[in-house]
């Protein structure tokens, strides 16, 4: 089913946000990173397993081991946020196949075109889950309406960041889960340089070869590096609400792993 309802946040105030290495209005940001996902939209998944050698396979696959998609038997609600063009949703709808219980499944972006992607590869697949053009900001969903909440390689995108893991906590249900997936610092000095080296010099020639535009994966390498460290990050979780809040480090930590539950009805 598609609803594109979209609702874009208004403040009255209009602060400065990172876009990349660039310091931008807030108010900017948003459009400027859905051009970003318009330009790469139809290559994205080809990008991917470029960019991290298919690693990102293997840490999405690990984020939804870690939710409670095996032993739950009760139908399940979940808000794949950010979910672009549907791996995380397919994953958890593939997990979920036999198993006792309907997982519903509401797969959310800020980009159009990234949402057509992925309603196109939910038909190629037959797997059928709710296309929403929404910000993380302003989920259209009840409170405590959903039992899962995923953003995988998305929340560095996001304008404000509190804001969309106090939304994330108002839409779960007491007992429900957050899972994040995301790009971090590697604490190896060492390791950390070569990936930098790596990051800036070849990923945004690669990006142009395959896509045919540079500037975007410009923007998401210096994004990454904008991004807070694992233990920064899971204190912007907890102040958000969660309980239990933990962070894998995965890769020597190229990417992190945030868990937190809702504990509090």
């Amino acid at each position: 089913m598609n609803n594109f309802g979209y609702r874009r946040a208004m403040t009255q105030e209009d602060p400065t946000t990172s876009f990349g290495f660039s310091q931008i209005p807030a108010s900017q940001k948003a459009a400027r990173v859905r051009d970003v996902f318009d330009r790469v939209a139809s290559r994205y998944d080809i990008m991917n397993d470029v960019m991290s050698g298919g690693l990102h396979r293997v840490w999405k696959q690990h984020m939804i081991r870690r939710l409670p998609l095996h032993h739950m038997s009760r139908p399940l609600t979940m808000i794949d946020m950010a979910g672009g063009t549907g791996d995380i949703s397919f994953r958890a709808l593939n997990t979920r196949a036999g198993r006792a219980g309907q997982l519903n499944v509401q797969l959310m972006d800020i980009n159009h075109e990234m949402l057509c992607v992925g309603q196109q590869r939910a038909t190629a697949l037959g797997h059928s889950i709710d296309v929403i053009e929404a910000s993380a900001e302003h989920i259209p969903c009840a409170d405590q309406s959903v039992d899962i909440f995923t953003i995988a390689f998305g929340i560095r995108n996001v304008t404000d960041r509190a804001q969309a893991l106090r939304e994330a906590y108002r839409v779960l249900r007491p007992g429900g889960i957050f899972a994040c997936l995301e790009f971090s610092h590697i604490p190896n000095d060492m390791l950390g340089g070569l990936y930098d080296q790596y990051s800036f010099s070849l990923i945004p020639p690669i990006g142009r070869m395959i896509t045919g535009s540079a500037a975007p994966y410009q923007y998401l390498v210096e994004s990454i590096r904008m991004f807070p460290t694992a233990e920064a990050f899971t204190s912007e979780i907890e102040t958000a609400g969660f309980s239990r809040v933990r962070a894998e480090r995965l890769s020597a930590g190229i990417v992190a792993l945030h868990l937190g539950w809702r504990i509090a009805p």
